[in-house]
């Protein structure tokens, strides 16, 4: 009878602990890759995306220290140091286009961030299926919109003789030139951005409500909590996370608010509250060829993007221990 029968276990492995840890650490990678490697191919477009489109161009960022010329070297001539910086710095129409953007900002960002919540709990709340989705499909159907498209809906809407005019008239006042008054501009593209983008932010949200456990609402139920308290003690935390994400990356962009649409719906008569930073960088830089100005702008703008984007990461993290990274 031999000393191994069928039904005994293997001996166990003797792992060499000789043997570096670095170099079992690559033999693990090359071994993960070789087996999916075709799993990781599918990366290879997006990465090269991003890097020519995205890094790449980041290169061109040293012309904000240098003194670029048209038809000369990509990096610029001679060096300028901060003489750019120190331009715009003292420049008041940059700080009056950097209020309107931080404005503007915040307006989108206090309308169109809570508003998707509010309609996905409100559709989450809807029992009849049919009524859901033509609500689901209506609301997220602008996205799919360009922006060039929804600028005209919005200036045929808005013109003097346009549908919103005609019902002003209608009613007995006198047409209101909407699109030429600085002070209807911040409500015009508000009002753009809330109905372009909530419906598509709404999906996000109603993913996330489908993670919750049905037990927590049972739970809360047997305790006596109305549909009012379900939400706020159990749904809102459910969907914490997708929030806070959402929440940072909206931050990320505050400074960026949108150049193509307001490109296209301001005019020198609203340039007090319209223009911002993209706005200002696109005229300084190709209406009047002063790439590295523009540069030194586009610079300052990325950084303080970049600020508020770790600084809101970071206090997500301390406070409520969702944080992106």
């Amino acid at each position: 009878m031999s000393a191994l029968s069928t039904s005994d276990p293997p001996p166990p492995t003797i792992v060499d602990s000789r043997e570096p840890a670095g170099r079992a650490g690559r033999r693990t990678w090359r071994h993960t890759l070789r087996r999916d490697w075709q799993l990781y191919s599918l990366a290879v477009l997006p990465l090269l995306f991003f890097l020519v489109f995205r890094y790449l161009p980041m290169l061109g960022n040293v012309i904000a220290f240098r003194r670029f010329k048209p038809g000369g070297s990509v990096f610029g001539e001679t060096w300028a140091g901060l003489r750019y910086f120190r331009l715009f710095f003292s420049d008041p129409t940059f700080w009056e286009v950097f209020g309107n953007t931080l404005l503007l900002g915040v307006l989108t960002l206090v309308f169109c961030f809570p508003l998707p919540i509010v309609l996905a709990l409100l559709l989450n709340e809807v029992r009849t299926r049919k009524l859901k989705r033509f609500v689901q499909s209506v609301s997220y159907l602008p996205h799919f919109l360009s922006i060039v498209i929804v600028a005209a809906i919005v200036m045929q809407l808005l013109s003097v003789d346009g549908t919103v005019n005609q019902l002003v008239r209608g009613l007995g006042g006198d047409a209101v030139p909407f699109l030429q008054r600085p002070e209807w501009f911040r409500t015009i593209y508000v009002s753009s951005e809330v109905w372009q983008t909530v419906g598509w932010g709404t999906i996000l949200y109603l993913a996330a409500l489908t993670t919750i456990d049905e037990n927590l609402y049972e739970a809360a139920r047997m305790d006596g909590a109305n549909r009012w308290r379900q939400t706020w003690h159990v749904t809102l935390p459910g969907i914490r996370p997708t929030m806070v994400t959402l929440l940072i990356l909206n931050i990320g962009t505050f400074l960026a608010v949108g150049f193509e649409k307001i490109l296209l719906l301001y005019n020198p008569l609203t340039y007090p509250t319209a223009d911002v930073i993209s706005t200002y960088l696109f005229r300084i830089g190709f209406e009047s060829s002063n790439f590295s100005y523009a540069a030194a702008i586009g610079l300052f703008e990325a950084v303080i993007g970049l600020v508020l984007v770790l600084s809101a990461n970071a206090i997500a993290r301390r406070t409520v221990g969702t944080s992106l990274w």
